[in-house]
């Protein structure tokens, strides 16, 4: 513990093990403390049963009807991978797929007109669908070729449209889609959770909804992936491959102080021993007074005996209920998980008060990880100065299984 760092890492979230084993592979000497005795911190996957309860201060245990508790594992904030997204290049870049395995989700289902629809997953599936009338369903088809073929390099791809000015809201218009249409394709596609994105310059739009397709290409049944066991599997992932080029990992680590000099952090003191370091990686929970809260999520965690109605009795799904089917400023989702995967906050904008001491965000209610990964790449740059480079994740060496 009284030893020099180039990196202390406090909490063990997806975001900070991440960061974690980036810098260690990059041959940076890190320390990672968290103060609980878990990994996973606000992200973590809760076993057994009984953890919960405790947790949320349920009176009683359990009922014997729910088994086991240690066949249980309850995220904490439930999301899903993009199959084609971020974090999903992160984890082959870096091998840690190797420790981990995964799952597709059995599909993606809207909300309309107090009905569960299901998104249309092939085109057989978009035709068969009640979502849109035939009219509907081929302007809508016809959006989603242009969606197909364009490329940000290649101008005669954008007919007509310019990317970085013409707001998505125009775009609906040139192709003539319904609201209906559009409510579905901006939050059942673009997985946006309100309409604020429609008076915004339609290039972000069209990258995500690129992203749902090319997700949804590469297995099928839907865009979402989800790791066996729970979402708690990923940040002991990649800590293992921190752990694997020598970061040290310390689990139920009091944190007493933050130690700053003249506006620079130069360590951290734990239970009468200070660790020094040159940077400092942190969740806002150990800085409750370097960050700001601007808002809160609500979540909410459903045990049920059965599965959700008019889903197919999928096991695994992702439910979306855009705001204006409930008449609410923001959307409702649900992430359902099963036995099928052996398996509920508050965000803050964060603000550096001195030098060296890199803050992550709080998870959002996105139901995916593309905004955490972004976290990720902007805490990178401004560490060392450089753009994000998924090249600098690849292991520099073999690990303890002696694999290339």
């Amino acid at each position: 513990m009284n030893e020099e760092y180039d990196v202390i890492v406090l909490g063990t979230g997806l975001t900070e093990c991440i960061l974690s084993g980036i810098m260690s592979v990059n041959g940076k000497k890190v320390l990672h403390m968290d103060r609980n005795p878990y990994y996973g911190g606000e992200s973590a996957s809760i076993t057994p049963l009984e953890d919960l309860y405790k947790r949320f201060k349920i009176p009683g245990s359990p009922p014997e009807s729910m088994g086991r508790g240690r066949d249980w594992n309850v995220d904490l904030i439930p999301k899903f991978l993009m199959a084609n997204g971020q974090l999903v290049k992160m984890l082959l870049y870096t091998e840690v797929t190797r420790y981990l395995d995964f799952k597709v989700t059995e599909g993606s289902f809207v909300y309309k007109g107090g009905k569960i629809y299901k998104v249309p997953s092939t085109e057989a599936e978009a035709l068969a669908s009640s979502l849109m009338g035939l009219f509907e369903k081929r302007r809508f088809r016809k959006f989603l070729v242009y969606v197909a073929n364009f490329d940000e390099k290649d101008p005669r791809t954008f007919e007509g449209i310019d990317p970085k000015k013409t707001t998505m809201r125009d775009v609906y218009k040139k192709f003539d889609l319904g609201q209906d249409v559009i409510d579905f394709t901006g939050h059942a596609l673009a997985l946006y959770r309100t309409d604020d994105y429609l008076d915004q310059p339609c290039y972000e739009t069209i990258n995500r909804i690129k992203l749902y397709s090319e997700s949804l290409a590469r297995y099928g049944k839907s865009p979402y992936l989800y790791p066996l066991y729970g979402l708690g599997e990923l940040p002991q992932g990649f800590a293992r491959l921190s752990a694997i080029y020598g970061g040290t990992y310390m689990l139920n680590k009091p944190i007493e102080e933050i130690i700053v000099q003249n506006g620079k952090v130069i360590g951290v003191k734990s239970e009468g021993e200070i660790a020094r370091c040159k940077q400092l990686i942190c969740d806002p929970s150990y800085v409750k007074d370097r960050v700001e809260k601007v808002g809160q999520v609500i979540r909410v965690i459903c045990i049920l005996s059965h599965p959700i109605k008019n889903t197919n009795d999928a096991n695994s799904c992702q439910i979306i209920i855009p705001q204006n089917q409930v008449n609410r400023k923001s959307d409702l989702l649900a992430s359902v998980t099963s036995w099928y995967q052996k398996t509920w906050e508050q965000k803050a904008s964060l603000r550096n008060f001195c030098f060296q001491i890199f803050i992550s965000r709080t998870y959002d209610a996105t139901t995916h990880f593309e905004t955490t990964c972004d976290d990720i790449k902007n805490i990178y740059k401004r560490m060392t100065g450089s753009e994000f480079d998924f090249e600098e994740m690849k292991r520099k060496k073999n690990d303890i299984y002696g694999e290339d």
